[in-house]
């Protein structure tokens, strides 16, 4: 989705303008204030077509879970429960970023269709929990493995590669497989999450790339004359006000209106 928006978007970018020949007989630093010039424009391009895109429908998480605050921000887990003495805490990770495609499918946004989804179950009292790896998907969700591991926090949730896996799923007795199905679906996880994970990413990713666009032109416009600044932020979680060539523009900011939460 992302890839294609950038696609669109270079391909009407003036780079063939940038030649040796033109910048044979200009100074060096003539050349880097041009450049600047060049790479903030296409920033602030970039940055008011992706503020432009349209917000997904209001979904809300299944009534068993709550959205964990500041999930929005961070890299661990998004959504949480109770089941008895149980806490389950879930988190979601687009399957394109561990195997990446050639890009032929993203035309067919099947990327946005397949998640891995960390499921956590842990107990009070106890310094390990149960871990579910998964794949989500609009119609199915599916146990990869299983595994005991020491309870783990915020971004670590998916960064521990050292502990044993377990087996393969697959390797398993059928009906071990489908007790370990019943077990996660009688704690609400199931293709059912589907609507509301997939908003929810799709929000958290607008929201990155609106702020690495926002940094990188801050990054670049240091020590440049004030009048050259093609982008600048204001606001609350309400607005982002876009200052272009005195121009000034309104875009809803963030879409935590669709999530039915505040980050």
């Amino acid at each position: 989705m992302w890839k294609r928006v950038f696609r669109e978007a270079i391909a009407r970018q003036p780079w063939s303008t940038i030649t040796s020949k033109r910048w044979s007989s200009t100074s060096p630093t003539s050349i880097s204030a041009a450049v600047d010039t060049l790479l903030l424009r296409s920033l602030k391009e970039h940055y008011l077509q992706v503020s432009k895109m349209n917000p997904p429908p209001k979904v809300n998480p299944p009534p068993a879970f709550s959205i964990i605050k500041g999930a929005l921000d961070g890299n661990g887990p998004v959504l949480i429960r109770t089941y008895g003495n149980e806490e389950i805490k879930l988190s979601i990770m687009r399957m394109a970023y561990i195997a990446p495609g050639d890009g032929e499918s993203d035309g067919n946004d099947e990327d946005v269709n397949q998640f891995f989804l960390h499921v956590d179950v842990s107990k009070p009292g106890q310094d390990k929990s149960l871990h579910f790896l998964c794949g989500l998907y609009t119609d199915a969700l599916g146990i990869h493995s299983v595994s005991l591991r020491p309870k783990l926090d915020g971004a670590d949730f998916l960064e521990d590669t050292t502990t044993y896996s377990g087996p393969h799923f697959v390797e398993l007795d059928e009906r071990m497989r489908d007790a370990f199905h019943r077990f996660i679906e009688e704690r609400g996880v199931n293709e059912n999450l589907f609507d509301f994970l997939q908003a929810w990413l799709y929000v958290k990713e607008h929201r990155g790339l609106m702020r690495w666009f926002k940094t990188v032109g801050t990054y670049i416009n240091e020590n440049r004359p004030a009048k050259n600044l093609n982008i600048f932020i204001k606001g609350s979680h309400k607005k982002i006000h876009l200052q272009a060539k005195n121009r000034q523009r309104c875009v809803t900011s963030c879409w935590y209106i669709y999530l039915s939460c505040v980050a």
